[in-house]
C-alpha cells in the first residue's frame, strides 16, 4: 500500500517554445514566422520549434529534412546555448523570490514547492500568475504553469492551457483526471513503455489503476510502484532543490553513416574532449564511461566501463570509450550517431551554488 503524502502546493513552470521564443525576441524579423532552432543540414535535428512552425507539424527531435518538407518556409537558426542559459538564470532568480524549493528539470522548466513560500501567499494559483507576469516583464517571454498537489499532476497540468496559460488539478479532481487520460500522455511513460503497456492491455489511467502493484512491479521493475501511485493520483516525490547532476554527455549525428571502426573511433575524440573539458572546468570527474551507438535503422546499443577510481584526464576517457566501441565491431548496421557519457560523478572541489547547467552540443 502507498501512503498518501502531506498535501503540497506544487507549481510546474514550463517556458513556451523557449529556444525559439528567445530567438524571436532577439530578432524582430523572426517574429510571427515559422522558426526551427537546430541544424538545417541533411542530418540535422530540430531542437525547438516556434508555435508558427508547430502548426505545420514541426516539433523538437524531428529530422530537419522532414521539418523543411512539412514547412517549406521554415527558417533554421543555430542554437545559442550560452544565451538560453543566461535567460534561464534570470527566470530562476524570479522563482527564488517565492521559494528556495526549486527543482530545475532543464533550462526551460522547473518544479516549485510553494506550500510555505517567502511571500506568505496562501493561493498557489496567484503565485503562478505573478511568476508568469514577472517572467514576461523581465524577459519578454511567455510561460505556462501547472498547479497541483504533487509533481506528476503539476507537470500534466502545465500542458493543459499552453501556450501562455495555467491550469489547476485539485486533490479532489486528481484521481478522476488520471483515469480518463491515455497512458501514452503520462509524464514518465515514454514510447517504448507506452507500447509495452498497450501490449498488456493498458490504454488509459483506468486500465493502469486496475493492475496490482505486484503485476506492475513484475512487468516494469522499479517503475512499477511509481505507475501504481500515479494511476491513483498519488506521487510522493518531494521537490528537490539539491538534485545533483548524475552524468555529463555529448553526442553527434554524422553527415554520412559510418561502417569503419577507425573512422568511428576518430569521431569519439571531440566528444570525449567536450565531456572532459566541461568536467575539468567544473572541478569534477567520474568513474563510469558509457558509449552510445545509434545505427542507421535507429536501433541503438550502449557499452559501459566503471573504474575503481575517477578518471584524471581526457585521454584516458577517450581510450576507454574507444575500447568500448571496439566491442561492438563489426557493426550490425552502419553507425549514424555516437555519444560519450561520464557518470558516477565525484566533485573534486567546491563550487558556488548547487546548479550545474545542462550540457548541450550541436554539430
Amino acid at each position: 500500500m502507498i501512503d498518501t503524502a502531506p498535501v503540497r502546493k506544487i507549481i510546474h513552470v514550463d517556458m513556451d517554445a523557449f529556444y525559439a521564443s528567445v530567438e524571436q525576441g532577439d530578432n524582430p524579423e523572426l517574429r510571427g514566422r515559422p522558426l526551427a532552432v537546430g541544424g538545417a543540414a541533411a542530418r540535422g535535428v530540430v531542437a525547438a520549434a516556434s508555435y508558427e512552425a508547430r502548426k505545420f507539424g514541426v516539433h523538437s527531435a524531428m529530422p530537419s529534412v522532414t521539418a523543411a518538407r512539412k514547412c517549406p518556409e521554415l527558417i533554421f537558426v543555430k542554437p545559442r546555448f550560452e544565451i538560453y542559459r543566461a535567460v534561464s538564470q534570470q527566470i530562476r532568480e524570479i522563482f527564488a523570490e517565492y521559494t528556495p524549493l526549486i527543482e530545475p528539470l532543464s533550462l526551460d522548466e522547473a518544479y516549485l514547492d510553494v506550500t510555505e513560500n517567502l511571500k506568505s501567499m496562501p493561493i498557489a494559483t496567484e503565485i503562478a500568475f505573478e511568476i508568469r507576469a514577472k517572467i514576461k516583464a523581465a524577459t519578454g517571454l511567455n510561460a505556462s504553469a501547472g498547479i497541483s498537489y504533487n509533481k506528476f499532476l503539476a507537470k500534466m497540468a502545465s500542458d493543459l492551457n499552453k501556450p501562455n496559460g495555467q491550469a489547476v488539478i485539485t486533490p479532489k479532481k486528481g484521481p478522476a483526471f488520471v483515469e480518463q487520460l491515455a497512458v501514452k500522455k503520462f509524464h514518465g511513460v515514454g514510447p517504448a513503455t507506452a507500447e509495452k503497456m498497450h501490449r498488456l492491455g493498458i490504454e488509459t489511467g483506468t486500465d493502469l489503476k486496475a493492475q496490482s502493484l505486484q503485476f506492475l512491479t513484475q512487468h516494469f521493475g522499479k517503475s512499477g510502484p511509481y505507475f501504481y501511485g500515479i494511476a491513483r493520483g498519488i506521487d510522493n516525490r518531494a521537490v528537490r532543490p539539491d538534485r545533483e547532476r548524475k552524468s555529463v554527455g555529448a553526442e553527434d549525428t554524422f553527415v554520412a553513416d559510418i561502417n569503419d571502426l577507425d573512422l568511428a573511433t576518430n569521431e569519439l575524440k571531440p566528444l570525449a574532449e567536450k565531456v572532459w573539458s566541461y568536467c575539468a572546468a567544473k572541478g569534477f570527474s567520474g568513474k563510469t564511461v558509457t558509449v552510445k551507438i545509434k545505427y542507421s535503422d535507429f536501433t541503438q546499443a550502449t557499452r559501459s566501463k566503471t573504474n575503481a577510481l575517477p578518471f584524471t584526464n581526457g585521454t584516458d576517457v577517450l581510450n576507454a570509450a574507444s575500447r568500448l566501441l571496439a566491442t561492438v565491431y563489426p557493426f550490425r548496421r552502419a553507425v549514424r550517431l555516437l555519444g560519450v557519457t561520464l557518470s558516477s560523478l565525484t566533485s573534486e572541489q567546491s563550487h558556488s551554488g548547487t546548479e550545474q547547467p545542462q550540457l548541450d552540443f550541436d554539430r
